[in-house]
C-alpha cells in the first residue's frame, strides 16, 4: 500500500495510527501542503480534491477521506477492531469521530485559514478563529464522553474516536488552546499516546517532518 500524506496533516495522522494498530505497512509518500504539492497535476489525478490523505491499495485502487480509509482498513483487517460491535455504541463512536473530522478539523485547516487571509483578515484574527473552532469542538467532545469510563474515549481499547481525538488535540495546542479544560479528553489522549501505534505515528516521528 501507498499512503499519500503530510507529516502535520491530522487527517493523515489518523490513518497512520490505524495502519500501525493493524500492523500494516505502507509506503509513505509526502506532499508538502504549505508548498502546494497537493495541487500538482500528478496528485490531483489520484485525489481530485487535492487533499491528504489518499491510500492506494495493493491492487492500485485509491481511497480518499481519512474516516472512509480507516473504516475500510477496519473492514478488511478486523483485528483489532476500531468500532464496537453494538450498533448503538458504534454510532456513538462515529458521532464523536465525526464531530472532529467533519465539524472541527475542516473549519480550521490550512485551506480555510488561507482563504481567511485572502479575504484580508489579520493574522491575529485568523489564529483566533482557529483557536475558537478548536475550543468549540473539543468542549462538545468532552461532554460526549464525560460519562464513559475509559481510559480511552469509549472503554478499555482505542477506537476511531481516539484516532481522531489525538491529532486534534495537537492542532488545538498549536493554536494556543488551553486543553487543560478537557480532563476527560486528556485522559483518553494519555492512554492512546502510551501505545507505540500512536507514538510512532506522531508528526515529529515522520521522515518528512520539518
Amino acid at each position: 500500500m501507498k499512503l499519500h500524506g503530510y507529516f502535520r496533516s491530522s487527517a493523515a495522522y489518523r490513518v497512520r495510527i490505524a495502519l500501525n494498530l493493524k500492523g500494516l505497512g505502507a509506503e509513505h509518500l509526502p506532499h508538502h501542503l504549505r508548498k502546494g504539492e497537493q495541487c500538482a497535476p500528478g496528485y490531483l489525478a489520484i485525489n481530485p480534491q487535492g487533499l491528504v490523505p489518499a491510500l492506494e491499495d495493493d491492487a492500485g485502487g485509491v481511497l480518499t477521506q481519512s474516516v472512509a480509509i480507516i473504516e475500510w482498513l477496519d473492514e478488511t483487517h478486523p483485528n483489532p477492531p476500531l468500532l464496537p460491535k453494538d450498533p448503538l455504541r458504534r454510532a456513538r463512536v462515529r458521532a464523536f469521530a465525526l464531530a472532529i473530522a467533519c465539524d472541527t478539523h475542516p473549519v480550521q485547516n490550512l485551506k480555510v485559514l488561507a482563504r481567511l487571509r485572502e479575504l484580508g483578515l489579520p493574522e491575529e484574527k485568523v489564529q483566533d478563529w482557529a483557536a475558537w473552532v478548536n475550543r468549540e469542538g473539543l468542549s462538545a467532545c468532552e461532554m460526549l464522553i464525560k460519562d464513559e469510563k475509559g481510559p480511552f474515549c469509549f472503554g478499555d481499547a482505542p477506537t476511531l474516536a481516539d484516532l481522531c481525538l489525538v491529532p486534534q488535540l495537537g492542532n488545538a495546542r498549536r493554536f494556543g488552546v488551553d486543553v487543560s479544560a478537557y480532563p476527560r479528553l486528556l485522559q483518553a489522549e494519555a492512554a492512546a499516546r502510551a501505545l507505540p501505534a500512536f507514538a510512532d505515528a506522531a508528526p515529529e516521528k515522520q521522515p518528512d517532518a520539518e
